[in-house]
């Protein structure tokens, strides 16, 4: 009889939280069931399996029924591959100079598939026609990149929601005059809860052509997926896909992931603690001396501005990002395992440290 091998060693304190990103966070429960449910046995290889097409007629009843779907691996890759299959080699996306495409994707857009970015300043990470507006000029101009595509985020780098009449505004503007319209998902469920809406209803009802879908901020282990909405906006996808190095050979175990997100309400009720748990240190922290909320808190990020000696010794016991070293801000993000008590205690630990100068 073969023996069960030893578990794994445990590295790390389960214990521990930060507010840094919901990327520390691990994974769902109901993920890590799917995994293993999705595990045993042979399924064919690349996309062909039975997770993989059931996922598709899932997002179809999300998304419409034209709609398909290309599971990857990490946000980086469903942002590129998705405005990779939108613009031609001239194109350009006009983006929000705060999006994450621009800052956090070291330049992928461009140097991987030599995409010009048209980046738009902005006060609350959102754009609107009237700023697009600024970048989308210079049609038929062989000096100059031509503006294709628009790509917003949902909810935004900081934390901000568009409404359904918003997206839809934008992309009556985009399409009005060429341009498709992208969304970055990365935490469109987070979005989602907070609107009450489904995510077709801020998306395919609005005019988005494709999507960025995030699984991994929302509980799942490197699953994400590119959602192509309208397939007459995009061309070549499967095959941008590979050759991005994005094509699971074991494509079951993220199609199985994402299921677990759609199922019921599994992504749902994990945004929605996400929310609540931000919704909740906003509320502790509001109207503090020497500290200053600087974003709308619409999802399950809370922005705020204290003085860097205080951010520097709150950090020597939970972890979170400056935003803006110039001005003080930081951003603390809240996850699908954030308790009450985590907020509770990291509040009193800023509130102490206010005080204590």
């Amino acid at each position: 009889m073969t023996s069960r091998p030893d578990p794994a060693p445990q590295l790390h304190d389960p214990r521990w939280r930060a507010f840094a990103s919901d990327n520390y966070a691990g994974m769902l429960p109901e993920v890590v069931a799917a995994l293993v449910a999705a595990n045993g046995g042979h399924q064919p290889s690349y996309g062909d399996d039975v997770y993989t097409e059931q996922l598709r007629s899932v997002v179809r009843s999300e998304f419409g029924t034209r709609a398909d779907v290309f599971p990857v691996f990490n946000g980086t890759a469903a942002n590129v591959v998705s405005l990779t299959a939108m613009l031609p080699r001239w194109g350009a996306a006009i983006v929000a100079e705060s999006a994450h495409v621009h800052n956090d994707e070291g330049g992928a857009p461009e140097r991987v598939s030599g995409i010009k970015l048209l980046t738009v300043p902005t006060v609350d990470g959102k754009l609107t026609p009237d700023s697009i507006a600024t970048q989308a000029y210079g049609f038929g101009d062989v000096h100059r990149a031509q503006p294709l595509a628009v790509s917003l985020t949902q909810s935004t780098e900081l934390g901000t929601l568009y409404s359904v009449d918003e997206i839809a505004s934008i992309c009556e503007y985009s399409h009005r005059h060429g341009m498709l319209v992208h969304v970055d998902g990365a935490r469109l469920w987070n979005a989602a809860e907070a609107l009450g809406l489904s995510l077709g209803e801020f998306t395919t009802a609005a005019g988005v052509d494709v999507v960025s879908l995030g699984g991994t901020k929302i509980g799942a282990l490197g699953a994400e997926a590119v959602v192509v909405i309208d397939p007459d906006a995009v061309s070549g996808t499967d095959y941008i896909r590979k050759l991005s190095m994005q094509l699971s050979s074991k494509m079951r175990f993220v199609s199985a992931q994402l299921l677990a997100l759609f199922d019921g309400d599994t992504a749902l009720q994990a945004a929605a603690n996400a929310n609540a748990m931000a919704a909740r240190l906003r509320g502790h922290l509001e109207g503090t001396p020497g500290l200053t909320i600087t974003q709308p808190t619409q999802a399950n990020a809370v922005f705020a501005v204290l003085d860097p000696a205080v951010a520097e010794r709150v950090l020597a016991v939970w972890k979170f990002y400056t935003w803006d070293e110039s001005t003080g801000e930081v951003r603390w993000m809240c996850s699908f395992d954030t308790t009450a008590e985590d907020v509770d205690e990291f509040a009193a630990a800023i509130k102490a440290e206010l005080t204590a100068g």
